[in-house]
């Protein structure tokens, strides 16, 4: 069996353990398991790759194996010390890394005369394509993922950038695309790759840039995506079929769940590639004005301990103050006195997908109370008291009852029509959306101010104790 055979054996076995791993964390009971067979297909991808390499000559090697140890340090200094609100710029970022990858492996595969050694005629064409098509979507990829970390880390404005006719200009850049790639199949040369790579990053600041904030776990998703797809980009200009199908699978379950995002929040999938929504509110808006009503922990501990059922909404604000452990023992407090507590989960809550369920797996929350805007929404009419834990955006009224409101016909868990409602805030202040939220004025609602978590002990401590400790 030679080299190039066992190589190729543990290309394959690497690629069904990542198929393996998607279908685990499909599920939140064998989430962790799924991690741990994609951690296995990675080790095995590594050692496969350093081994058919093991002939490349010293230096290179040597190169090679630093570069692992290198990566694999900094990988794990920033899985140790990343919070979970920092998840989201995190994951940005790597995408950024991937695209420039694809970048830099698209201009060495056309600098490097040894890649084309052999290649005439119509195969030499299809690499020339490979090249352009790759550094494309990778500097798309780098740019626009620069920029969702620059929104999410709240090191630029959110808001979104609207350039006069930002569409013509979108379109423009495929339609310049699309013309440098003839010419660069037909007579490639560097300054048409140039312009391509110029147009690609220029292109991917844009269509971030001009998605508001409220949207961006949208773009995370769709980014994820396209990240998929400069790998795969890659795998084929490196004749690496392990990356090829890596990069396929990251680049459709990425677009698949933003697909499934987009229906969540009634969105276009196709304004969500071309970066056409998250647009200002427009002049028409209905003015938000009322007298708020607030409550302290003692009054909300009195609403729980007389309620029947209790519904929970977290957003990033749970997430901020780290507040999932006390509402753990807030949830269990609750459920021991015949309360029926349950989880409200938006599809982006926070600002990545499945952001709050891990945070409530990671609080030992039981998976059959967490449940989906779909599967609670229609009971929170039935429900006595609706917890709001650092949501805004997701259970505002105004996606339901404002016709010109900026996130007008997204689905929204209803928990105004719950008997009461108490919100967990800061401040008054909009929501990352930057939408001003009609539910605080409600007549069922009362608004807890200050730390989510500071505010969830102070409940569980106003609670009555538990009979067998009395």
């Amino acid at each position: 069996m030679t080299a190039q055979t066992l190589t190729t054996a543990a290309y394959l076995i690497a690629a069904l353990l990542f198929l393996a791993s998607l279908a685990g964390l499909a599920k939140h009971e064998t989430a962790r398991t799924g991690v741990r067979t994609g951690i296995a297909g990675m080790t095995i991808a590594l050692v496969a790759t350093v081994a058919a390499n093991l002939d490349s000559g010293a230096t290179g090697l040597i190169v090679l194996v630093v570069a692992l140890v290198i990566g694999a340090a900094i990988g794990l200094w920033r899985a140790k010390v990343v919070e979970m609100t920092g998840m989201p710029e995190l994951i940005a970022l790597m995408h950024s890394f991937v695209g420039l990858a694809a970048v830099l492996v698209g201009w060495n595969g056309y600098l490097d005369v040894d890649a084309e050694a052999g290649l005439t005629g119509a195969l030499l064409g299809v690499h020339h394509a490979e090249v352009v098509i790759g550094v494309f979507i990778g500097a798309v990829t780098f740019t626009g993922s620069v920029i969702a970390y620059l929104k999410l880390s709240a090191r630029i404005n959110s808001s979104p950038l609207t350039l006069p006719g930002r569409h013509a200009l979108n379109l423009g850049a495929l339609v310049v695309f699309a013309a440098l790639t003839v010419v660069f199949v037909i007579e490639p040369a560097v300054w048409v790759l140039g312009a391509v790579t110029l147009i690609a990053l220029l292109l991917g600041l844009h269509l971030v840039a001009s998605i508001g904030g409220g949207d961006m776990p949208v773009v995370v998703s769709m980014l994820n995506s396209y990240s998929g797809w400069a790998a795969a980009a890659a795998g084929f200009l490196l004749s690496n079929d392990l990356l090829i199908i890596t990069g396929a699978l990251v680049g459709s379950s990425g677009a698949y769940l933003s697909y499934i995002m987009c229906k969540a929040m009634n969105r276009s999938f196709i304004s969500v590639i071309a970066g056409g929504f998250g647009a200002p509110a427009p002049s028409g808006a209905a003015e938000v004005t009322g007298e708020h009503r607030e409550v302290d922990a003692a009054g909300v501990a009195d609403l729980l301990t007389s309620a029947r059922t209790v519904v929970i909404t977290p957003g990033y604000g749970m997430a901020v103050a780290q507040a999932q452990h006390p509402v753990a023992e807030l949830t269990k407090r609750l459920r021991e006195q015949g309360v029926e507590v349950r989880f409200g989960i938006h599809p982006v809550a926070g600002r990545l997908p499945g952001h709050m369920n891990v945070l409530l797996a990671e609080a030992n929350i039981p998976y059959d109370v967490v449940l989906e805007m779909d599967e609670i929404n229609d009971d929170l009419a039935d429900t006595d008291v609706v917890l709001v834990i650092g949501a805004n955006d997701t259970v505002n009224p105004a996606a339901a009852e404002d016709p010109a409101s900026p996130i007008a016909g997204m689905p929204v868990l209803r928990v105004w029509e719950s008997r009461n409602v108490v919100v967990f805030k800061r401040s008054m202040a909009s929501g990352y959306a930057g939408v001003q939220n009609p539910l605080f004025f409600r007549e069922n609602t009362q608004m807890l101010f200050g730390d989510a978590k500071d505010r969830v002990v102070d409940i569980v401590a106003a609670l009555p104790a538990p009979v067998g400790s009395r």
